[in-house]
């Protein structure tokens, strides 16, 4: 299983940089514009995390401690923790958007993670599952980190979700390249997005999976039983 220096290092190489603009644009599909919003990461979403911080009211990253912690970014007061993804540092209600990098495919709580998700998200928050695709090549190769962990279905995501109370409201693809390092290839990759995009869509290397927080109205109380009138009959002669 890789971990945040192997994380750090797949994305500081040629294709890792590929990889990284390629599902950039496609997050950046998804949430165009997140001006006053709060924006948590979780997993290792930090190479991705810059493009969406810029409008957002805050932006914060969590890196569960099966993969370690990185600071992050580089040149600016530290906005990464390291947590139990089981127990979220966060308040109930107190984020508006959540992107999941590396993360669910790593996770040895899943279910624990995504009921914290739903816990702190605000009343109409999102969460943002950025995760492997299993009928994708990427995910039969380890040479990437997209080959390590569970890969998943766009069924599976939406069902998973569903199941812990959030309802999918919809999917992109992303890395229609194949994960080689030949030059001509990592060149030719915007090419290759677009036409997986538009003839190929089920065979993206990552899957994005969006969804919302459910809320459901609370149950009123249980009303007490209408009486009935019930006319018994007159004794005879009456």
């Amino acid at each position: 299983m890789a971990d945040v220096v192997d994380l750090r290092d797949f994305y500081r190489s040629a294709l890792g940089q590929v990889a990284r603009r390629m599902i950039r644009r496609a997050v950046q599909r998804v949430w165009p514009d997140l001006r006053g919003m709060r924006l948590l990461g979780i997993g290792y979403p930090t190479p991705f995390l810059s493009a969406l911080s810029a409008s957002s009211e805050r932006t914060l990253a969590l890196m569960p401690a099966s993969l370690g912690v990185l600071r992050w970014p580089g040149d600016s007061p530290n906005l990464v923790t390291l947590a139990d993804e089981g127990e979220l540092p966060f308040a109930d209600f107190s984020i508006d958007r959540v992107l999941l990098v590396h993360a669910l495919e790593t996770s040895e709580e899943v279910r624990s993670l995504l009921k914290e998700i739903w816990r702190v998200l605000a009343g109409g928050g999102r969460v943002l599952i950025v995760a492997p695709n299993r009928r994708g090549i990427w995910a039969r190769l380890d040479r990437t980190p997209f080959g390590s962990g569970r890969p998943y279905t766009v069924s599976q995501l939406s069902q998973l979700l569903r199941d812990e109370q959030f309802t999918p409201v919809g999917t992109e693809a992303a890395l229609f390249v194949p994960p080689a390092g030949g030059r001509m290839v990592l060149r030719s990759a915007l090419a290759w997005e677009r036409l997986g995009r538009r003839w190929f869509p089920r065979l993206g290397g990552v899957l994005l999976v969006e969804a919302t927080k459910q809320i459901y109205a609370k149950p009123a109380a249980a009303k007490a039983p209408r009486r009935r009138l019930v006319y018994a009959p007159a004794p005879h002669g009456l």
